[in-house]
């Protein structure tokens, strides 16, 4: 049960690692505003001479009758965004297991990865344990740790926790196929949740701290839709800003008003706390990104509804 680009690379590892073994996948379509993936993963499965059906709820009474008659070893699943019933993990003869973008008990959830960088931390990871009644409280098998740096962007955190996902696939399919895979219990006091988000969660909030600021920017560009705010009424994404050390220490600020504007490098923004360079921006809408200093140019434009 697989979704999304890093759905897609997993499963050809899988395929490389699975030899002769017979490959059924379940897998969803992409969001409108999401990289394309389910013609990838079906493609992959149907030259793999492996079958391929599409759905949200495997659980769903259409599939009764597969479920029924199906001869199940093990289950797998990444990326996946909707409950599996315990009627449908619990066909699984050895098990059903999830990859997980984080170091379980810590942020269960939607978008662990996102909220990672979100709230700062300086490192996420991947967690493959078995499937549990509630969300991710499932018995762990590995876990991997993954570095967030400070100037990280979601592209390069999602390249790195994909690669997290691979490699603990390589190390454990084995165990997990013949049923040898040794089971760690959570600690459940230690547990932290997230919610899920939208793009409509992804707009800037000026009266935050630059940092905060930042760290959403960053956390939500492309792939994903990106940071936004608006301009005289029209939606801005942004997809480029820096922190700025040393700036005027403005006691009377209006968060989001334009403070200077640098030619070639950006535009100098009021945050609730300090100041930030904007340096990369694209009207909704509009095809092409453009340098923040030739959009934010006046000294008294003021960004936000």
């Amino acid at each position: 049960m697989c979704a999304t680009k890093r759905g897609h690379l997993f499963l050809k590892t899988l395929l490389e690692l699975s030899n002769e073994d017979e490959i059924i996948v379940f897998c969803f379509k992409e969001e409108p505003w999401e990289p394309a993936y389910i013609d990838d993963i079906k493609r992959q499965t149907l030259e793999a001479s492996g079958t391929f059906f599409e759905t949200k709820n495997p659980g769903g009474k259409k599939w009764d009758s597969f479920w029924n008659s199906a001869d199940i070893d093990l289950i797998l699943v990444v990326s996946w965004r909707y409950m599996i019933p315990s009627s449908v993990y619990n066909k699984a003869r050895y098990g059903t297991f999830v990859f997980h973008d984080s170091l379980l008990p810590k942020y269960r959830g939607f978008s662990p990865t996102v909220w990672a960088i979100i709230n700062g931390e300086n490192q996420t990871g991947v967690t493959l344990f078995e499937i549990a009644e509630k969300v991710d409280e499932g018995d762990i098998i590995d876990q991997i740790a993954i570095p967030i740096h400070p100037e990280d962007t979601i592209s390069n955190v999602i390249e790195n926790v994909t690669e997290g996902y691979l490699n603990l696939l390589k190390r454990n399919y084995i165990k997990l196929i013949d049923g040898s895979a040794f089971r760690i219990p959570q600690n459940h006091l230690n547990a932290t949740y997230t919610c899920k988000l939208t793009p409509e969660d992804f707009e800037i909030n000026w009266t935050e701290n630059s940092r905060k600021i930042f760290n959403l920017i960053r956390a939500v560009s492309k792939p994903y839709p990106g940071a936004y705010t608006f301009l005289n009424g029209k939606k801005i994404k942004i997809w480029g800003a820096r922190l700025l050390i040393d700036f005027p220490n403005y006691v009377g600020r209006i968060p989001g008003r334009v403070a200077e504007c640098r030619p070639g490098q950006g535009t100098v923004v009021l945050t609730g706390d300090s100041a930030m360079l904007l340096s990369e921006v694209q009207f909704e809408n509009s095809p092409n990104t453009l340098c923040a200093s030739k959009v934010l140019n006046k000294p008294n434009q003021t960004l936000g509804r």
